[in-house]
């Protein structure tokens, strides 16, 4: 089975700790550079579905145990699914792992009202890397490397890399990103837009959790309903964001948080 020792019984592979109206997901398997076994991803992806699906969570900081984020998918497993595609149900396994598992993580988090940041404590690949750049914000530690290795390994840009490549990169910047496959350290990655900040190591937590306290900050309304609207805008038409603007606006002026910030500026003035 692609999921060999994923059983509820499984060592604890990913670590939550709850914080009010934030949390902090930590990949917990440091001496494997927590890469993305079975019964990791599976542990991350129920982590977060009860996150996701908790309203006094406003945003959750998704990071790694170690000396790095996380090196992407766990080449076993990958040998493994190779082995079986003379199975009866051939490939069909792999692409239910790949769309249900990987991709289960990906939508989870981009489909979600929750602000996910993404803190890149070292070097981020594949799999992983595709999560992080998924998040509504990716923030990295000087330490933090981007390792593009699919390409080496045989692979196609993975779990929606190609989306979020395209659209920081270009068509081909992205193509040279895949054909180079060279490691991109933490302030080239931010020069190209593929992490948002750098922030010394020892801050990378405190950095994060105060993109957490804006978040906290705002009108919950009002943050759940811009994320949606960001990712839809991504791939609108002009016009068709407009559209979407113009019907999102009218519900939030009928929100107390707006009527009593209106009542507040006027009264200041």
């Amino acid at each position: 089975m692609l999921a060999e020792g994923d059983g509820r019984e499984a060592p604890l592979r990913v670590r939550v700790e709850h914080r009010g109206d934030r949390a902090v997901v930590t990949l917990d398997e440091p001496d494997r550079l927590n890469v993305l076994s079975a019964p990791m991803v599976r542990q991350l992806r129920r982590a977060l579905e009860n996150l996701a699906a908790d309203t006094d969570i406003r945003a959750v900081v998704v990071t790694g145990e170690g000396p790095g984020f996380s090196a992407g998918g766990d080449l076993k497993m990958m040998r493994t699914a190779t082995e079986q595609l003379s199975q009866p149900e051939g490939v069909a396994d792999v692409w239910r792992w790949i769309r249900r598992e990987f991709g289960g993580v990906a939508r989870l988090i981009a489909g979600s009202d929750t602000v996910f940041v993404a803190a890149l404590n070292g070097p981020a690949a594949g799999v992983g890397l595709a999560w992080a750049l998924t998040c509504d914000l990716t923030i990295a530690s000087e330490r933090a490397v981007i390792v593009p290795a699919f390409g080496h390994l045989g692979l196609i840009p993975e779990v929606g890399t190609s989306w979020a490549l395209t659209r920081r990169l270009g068509y081909q910047g992205a193509l040279a990103y895949y054909l180079r496959g060279e490691h991109i350290d933490a302030h080239a990655a931010q020069r190209l837009g593929l992490v948002h900040e750098v922030v010394d190591h020892d801050q990378l937590l405190a950095v994060a959790d105060d993109w957490c306290s804006r978040v906290a900050s705002m009108p919950a309304h009002a943050v759940a309903m811009t994320k949606p609207l960001l990712r839809a805008a991504a791939d609108a038409s002009w016009n068709d964001a407009l559209t979407l603007e113009e019907f999102a606006e009218p519900i939030c002026f009928t929100t107390a948080a707006f009527a009593d910030s209106v009542h507040a500026m006027l009264t200041r003035h």
